[in-house]
């Protein structure tokens, strides 16, 4: 009876494997690189420009506060001796909401979630959209299970040039290398 046992046991985890590994060696894996495959890309120059003037005229639009910032604390100390304690204070209130309105001002644009953030995303969204379709057809033309991104992190040590298809997302974009 356990003899009997065992041989079904072993009869049922060969036959499991039997089924496993055909569909194990049936995945298909293969890589892309994003950042290739951006820069390739002719919108992504026009984004690139477009968020670069932005991002320049919000700059020159800080630099101007930090400015009137500064002429304010220069002219308070030209005047300081000719000021009262309370205009004084008065004048170096206004300095100090001035920084904070600067603050703000950076915080605003150039923080976490700012303005050029979410420029930034309102940009991309529609070309990242467009990269990620070509991708999903090259995966299902290509029967791939698994596509990586070279360019996302520290995850690939090793890539054979064989799995990259890049070219065919490129090709699939319509966009000629």
């Amino acid at each position: 009876m356990m003899e009997r046992s065992l041989k079904l046991l072993f009869l049922s985890g060969f036959f499991w494997i039997l089924v496993a590994i055909p569909q194990l060696s049936a995945q298909k894996f293969g890589y892309i690189d994003s950042e290739f495959l951006l820069n390739k890309h002719p919108d992504y120059k026009l984004i690139q420009d477009e968020l670069a003037a932005l991002s320049e005229e919000w700059k020159k639009e800080a630099q101007k506060l930090e400015q009137e910032i500064k002429e304010m604390y220069s002219s308070l100390k030209a005047e300081e001796v000719l000021l009262t304690e309370e205009m004084y204070q008065e004048k170096l209130a206004a300095i100090k909401d001035r920084e904070k309105q600067a603050v703000a001002f950076n915080n605003r644009v150039f923080g976490l979630n700012g303005q050029y953030y979410q420029k930034q995303q309102e940009l991309m969204q529609p070309l990242q959209s467009k990269i990620f379709d070509a991708i999903d057809k090259v995966c299902k033309r290509f029967n791939l299970a698994v596509l990586f991104d070279k360019a996302s992190g520290p995850l690939m040590i090793y890539t054979d040039p064989r799995h990259d298809y890049s070219e065919f997302v490129l090709e699939q974009l319509g966009i000629d290398n």
